[in-house]
């Protein structure tokens, strides 16, 4: 059998191990040092947008502290995207509060503006104020932050943006992780960029900075023994991940080109292919860094579903996976209120992301194409 084909693999630069060997000439193993101080810069000059990065060991603890910094706590109740990952909903139930699921709309498949305003109207009637909105960019791609942005400065409820899958892409111009209150990314090792794993909370002032820091190692005061005033966290990145992420960071628009092309490749095959979409940006206001590139069928016109491609490229030793099973589906949110239609669930039956990594030879994309011509021939 051929060597597999993964679907987002971590893609190493080269000077990843010179700033892990300098922390390690200069003793700096911990969660202070050179290499996390250089990453945050790197990454908020990157967002170009007067912001301070607060590296943290995961893209969850980043929401999780957010949510504390908000003042999230026991019986609130926080609006989020149910189409993503887990990572963006369990923060909330780490602070005791209920999350309420939005649906997607179809252009973006991200939060939908509309569903998101009638859950914020209903939630009021029952005498529930959402205390923050959570909005997720999905697949790299920007959700709809005007019509967003503007329902939550309505109702004065703050967001925070997950831009877990965003890094590199734009909304009119603008960073995804720097419209909300506190923006969120990930450095997971199928991320855009990697640390092997962690994350990073965007904050617009030092002062929230400095408060992320402080929650993030423990909560220690300032004393010459240990002592705590507040609950903290073991949240914070070590100086030898954050190497890794100096090293990343050099290369993070070669990075973004790379899956752009795969998204390019992607639809050049499915151009004359009945029945598939690929996912692409609605309008030239939105710029997706593609993390993964992803494709909708529709069975009746294509004759074929997402589960038998996906088992057909599985044969070939090719990943392939479905969307994300959306969270009001999960067992662990069977209780969770809900609001929208059903494009969250449709999208999962009829979707699948494909492999899209930045470190693909001609050699594995021709392979991935011969799969595709092949099963819908």
């Amino acid at each position: 059998m051929e060597d597999k084909i993964w679907l987002s693999p971590p893609h190493m630069a080269g000077n990843e191990l010179y700033f892990i060997q300098d922390a390690l000439n200069k003793n700096w193993v911990t969660s202070q040092g050179e290499n996390i101080d250089e990453f945050e810069q790197s990454i908020s000059v990157f967002l170009k947008n007067d912001v301070n990065v607060c590296a943290l060991n995961s893209a969850t603890s980043a929401i999780h502290l957010s949510l504390l910094m908000l003042g999230i706590s026991s019986n609130d109740e926080v609006l989020t995207s149910t189409f993503s990952f887990c990572g963006s909903a369990n923060p909330i139930a780490y602070c005791g509060a209920t999350p309420i699921f939005i649906d997607s709309e179809k252009d973006t498949w991200n939060m939908c503006p509309v569903a998101l305003e009638e859950a914020i109207q209903d939630r009021i009637s029952k005498g529930k104020r959402p205390k923050a909105i959570i909005v997720v960019h999905l697949y790299g791609m920007p959700a709809k932050m005007d019509e967003i942005t503007a329902i939550a400065e309505k109702y004065e409820i703050s967001i925070i943006e997950d831009a877990a899958e965003a890094l590199g892409s734009t909304y009119k111009g603008k960073a995804c992780g720097t419209f909300g209150r506190f923006g969120i990314l990930s450095f997971n090792g199928n991320k855009i960029i990697t640390t092997s794993g962690g994350g990073a909370l965007v904050c617009h002032s030092q002062e929230d900075k400095d408060k992320a820091v402080f929650l993030s190692t423990q909560a220690r005061d300032n004393a010459p023994h240990y002592q705590h005033s507040h609950i903290g966290y073991n949240y914070r990145m070590s100086n030898i991940v954050a190497g890794i992420g100096r090293g990343q960071m050099e290369v993070l628009n070669d990075r973004v080109e790379a899956r752009r092309k795969m998204h390019d490749f992607y639809v050049d095959i499915f151009k004359d292919i009945e029945g598939v979409e690929v996912f692409s940006e609605p309008n030239e206001d939105y710029y997706s860094n593609h993390w993964l590139s992803a494709i909708v069928i529709d069975e009746k016109i294509a004759r074929k579903n997402r589960e038998d491609l996906r088992l057909a490229f599985l044969e070939d030793n090719i990943e392939s996976r479905p969307l994300w099973k959306p969270m009001h589906l999960q067992p662990v949110f069977a209780d969770a209120p809900y609001y929208g239609t059903n494009v969250a669930e449709k999208l999962f039956d009829d979707g699948l992301c494909l492999p899209s990594g930045s470190n693909l030879s001609d050699d594995d994309r021709l392979r991935i194409k011969k799969v595709i011509t092949k099963f819908f021939l």
